[in-house]
Order: structure tokens, then C-alpha cells, then sequence
């Protein structure tokens, strides 16, 4: 299993367009009572189970 190290924008962002997609109706994709969509997209996160990976551009001098 690879892990992934995210800056805390990368994650802002992460968590930041699935608890949108959750609150727009998305199914939520762990077990967990909440009606919280920034809760639940953070459970999501720390768990992995996000759909969502990040695309770097590597610059090199």
C-alpha cells in the first residue's frame, strides 16, 4: 500500500470538493450516523476511502 503525504492544501481541497459532493447527494462511503458533510468527508479522508487523488506538476531546473 502506497501513503500518500498531502500539504494542507491538498487536503483542504480533498476534503474541502467531497464534503460538497456530499452535500450535493453523493452516497457517503463509510457507516457512520452523521448528517454532518464536513464530518464525514473528513472521517472519509483520515480513513483513505476518498475517490479523489491529486495530479503534481514536478518543475526541475
Amino acid at each position: 500500500m502506497i501513503t500518500e503525504h498531502y500539504t494542507r492544501y491538498e487536503k483542504a481541497r480533498i476534503v474541502g470538493a467531497r464534503a460538497l459532493q456530499i452535500s450535493m447527494g453523493a452516497p457517503v462511503l463509510i457507516d457512520d450516523q452523521s448528517m454532518n458533510s464536513l464530518y464525514l468527508a473528513k472521517r472519509e479522508f483520515e480513513l483513505g476511502v476518498i475517490p479523489i487523488t491529486v495530479k503534481r506538476n514536478i518543475v526541475t531546473r
